[in-house]
């Protein structure tokens, strides 16, 4: 799986446990929605400015995410 993947289910997870839909949490961000959706597919790689927006709309730390991320590496390396 690769890291887009990776951050992809990570913010998506967020999203949901946030109840927001990607339609409302583009609106928060400023960003487009097919953007919020390629983000979460693995299809595009977020800027660490967009992953900073992303994590204060989300009520939570970029450095959380990242570590979410790194938690799914860790169990990839596993199996």
């Amino acid at each position: 799986m690769t890291i887009e993947k990776m951050f992809g289910q990570v913010l998506k997870k967020f999203r949901t446990s946030n109840k927001l839909s990607q339609e409302k949490l583009s609106q928060e961000c400023g960003l487009d929605r097919s953007y919020i959706s390629l983000l979460e597919r693995g299809l595009r790689q977020p800027s660490l400015t967009t992953i900073l927006i992303l994590a204060k709309v989300l009520n939570t730390t970029a450095s959380n995410m990242v570590h979410d991320v790194e938690e799914i590496i860790s169990e990839d390396n596993q199996n």
